[in-house]
């Protein structure tokens, strides 16, 4: 006779799924964590925090479009850093054109009365097409702390091309991240100018960051002078602006994938 074979209990074979989904979970809890990544899989905004690799005064500050490190001795930013998206770069807040102070500087800082018959623009880092998106970012990005003395031909030129190409890019990959500044060769850079006696930079750099299949990134130097060469002229690595600059940028990356992001660029990437 031949007995009717039993059913297994489910339970068991029930309770090994959940672990391992459980396990499951986790992991792509620590590894979502160790990379900085947000829910659309794109990298996050602290990434975009760089630190200094040596002493430098900073007064950092927070403001709705951007973080600033503020240096009260040359009246410039150390770095300005933000996150841009595409949602972002569509934005429709008209432009603002009201410089003024920063209300959360400690200490001396520029005023517009320093640029007038200076020879220097009035520079921004971040710049305001990229804040289009808020009234208070707008606004923000005309804060003195986000300025820096810089040449008009630079500014309306080869710099004005650069931040074209990052707005170019978050819209093509969605969000990129930015870290941007002037450059001190010396305590006395070009000169000062103005009551504040603002110290003119050498040049500015920025840095970008995208996640696409991978982190990807690039870095540019301009001196701060006329110039009218192609933009992939002006092209660095990420890890000669921080020998230019000496910041740390994009230090929140495991230390592999730091490495080979910053030392090597593929400009096809770019759209350069």
């Amino acid at each position: 006779m031949v007995r009717p074979r039993r059913k297994r209990s489910n339970r068991k074979a029930t309770g090994g799924i959940l672990a391992i989904l459980l396990v499951v979970l986790v992991a792509l809890f620590l590894s979502r964590k160790q990379h900085n990544t947000d829910n659309t899989g794109n990298i996050s905004l602290e990434l975009a925090i760089p630190q200094f690799t040596k002493s430098v005064k900073s007064q950092i500050i927070e403001h709705t479009g951007y973080t600033v490190s503020y240096n009260e001795q040359r009246r410039n930013a150390n770095w300005v850093a933000y996150e841009l998206t595409a949602h972002e770069v569509n934005g429709n807040e008209p432009r603002d054109d009201k410089f003024v102070p920063d209300p959360l500087v400690k200490g001396r800082q520029a005023t517009t009365e320093d640029y007038k018959r200076s020879g220097w623009d009035r520079g921004h880092l971040a710049p305001a097409a990229d804040m289009k998106w808020s009234k208070d970012a707008m606004e923000e990005s005309f804060y003195m702390s986000n300025i820096s003395p810089q040449n008009h031909n630079l500014n309306s030129g080869v710099w004005k091309s650069i931040e074209e190409l990052v707005r170019d890019n978050a819209t093509r990959y969605g969000k990129l991240l930015v870290a941007t500044g002037p450059v001190f060769t010396d305590k006395k850079g070009l000169g000062e100018i103005g009551k504040n006696k603002v110290v003119v930079p050498n040049g500015f750099y920025k840095v970008l960051l995208i996640f696409d299949d991978g982190y990807k990134g690039i870095g540019f130097y301009c001196e701060n002078k006329s110039g009218k060469k192609k933009l992939e002229n002006y092209v660095l690595t990420i890890d000669e602006v921080e020998e230019i600059t000496g910041i740390d940028f994009f230090h929140r990356l495991p230390d592999d994938i730091e490495a080979e992001v910053e030392s090597r660029v593929t400009e096809d990437t770019w759209g350069i």
